[in-house]
């Protein structure tokens, strides 16, 4: 629920931990998949700290699922393909893997 996600009070320390979660940098990683994760983190961490919507809100649980989802529903896809549009509204459907990932690690914080 709504309110049990703004009582998660998340430090920044825990907020960037769940972002390098989220998308990890690690050597088993192509070159490319390193540079799209960083690119992400970059993204997602600016969603988070810095978005005008978000600022009133508290840092907590709320907030990183409200940032992963603007992320993940507004922000600028690091492939634009011709489907992009009706792939976004079948993930929209579907649910996106990521938001239920980030849910679960909100409630284990």
């Amino acid at each position: 629920s709504i309110n049990e996600l703004q009582a998660k009070k998340l430090t920044d320390k825990k907020v960037l931990a769940m972002i390098d979660s989220l998308y990890p940098v690690s050597e088993d990683l192509s070159e490319m998949q390193k540079k799209n994760n960083l690119k992400q983190q970059e993204t997602l961490k600016a969603c988070y700290f810095d978005a005008p919507d978000l600022q009133g809100v508290g840092k907590n649980g709320y907030r990183f699922i409200n940032a992963v989802s603007d992320m993940a529903y507004h922000g600028k896809p690091l492939r634009q393909t011709k489907n992009y549009n009706e792939n976004l509204f079948r993930k929209t459907i579907d649910g996106l893997p990521v938001l239920d990932k980030t849910y679960q690690m909100v409630l284990s914080a």
